[in-house]
């Protein structure tokens, strides 16, 4: 109930007071299971990637998010489920396994935190690990703007892809490689 409500409200809000292009939106299954995998410059970035989208998202959020009991109740209700960054956490990846194994949309950023440019030293493997263990098609999305009121944005939905992992490396090695091809992959929507 929480989802619909917020969902009406961020969709009068977008048309009211932004300029924003969704972009190749038929790049995205009507249902799932699927990754959404995006860059990450604002914090209102999971409202805007799924607000457009018919099948609910369900978003790895810091754990942080999670600590006031008020915003916890929010988060959760609109399907958010918390991530400990900066160490691994097998919990969080539990739980994006188990919505894509009962045919869920689970969204994530895997640069693992908000950042206005690609920092290719960033090296992360939990995005790789989890679409590499679901076999499920990843959709990258690139967020192209800023958000402020009546200014220019593009939300560009990537065609959808699955990672594969090849049989000569190792799977740390081939983590970091992997998270790297997902990062080409959405940076290259924004070019």
């Amino acid at each position: 109930m929480l989802y619909r409500i917020v969902k009406v409200i961020y969709t009068l809000y977008i048309v009211l007071f932004h300029r924003i292009q969704f972009i190749h939106l038929e790049n995205v299954p009507k249902e799932g299971p699927f990754l959404l995998y995006a860059n990450h410059p604002s914090a209102f970035d999971m409202f805007l990637i799924a607000g457009q989208l018919k099948p609910r998202v369900y978003f790895m959020a810091k754990a942080e998010l999670f600590k006031n009991p008020i915003f916890a109740a929010f988060f959760l209700g609109m399907g958010a489920f918390p991530v400990h960054r900066g160490r691994g956490d097998a919990g969080s990846v539990k739980s994006a396994l188990r919505l894509l194994k009962e045919g869920k949309v689970v969204g994530m950023f895997p640069e693992g935190t908000r950042t206005q440019k690609r920092n290719p030293d960033r090296k992360k493997g939990g995005a790789a690990l989890i679409a590499i263990h679901a076999g499920v098609p990843i959709v990258p999305v690139g967020i192209d703007g800023h958000y402020k009121i009546f200014s220019k944005m593009r939300i560009i939905y990537g065609k959808p892809f699955i990672l594969e992992k090849p049989q000569d490396k190792t799977e740390r090695d081939f983590l970091y490689e992997a998270n790297d091809q997902i990062m080409d992959r959405i940076y290259e929507l924004l070019e």
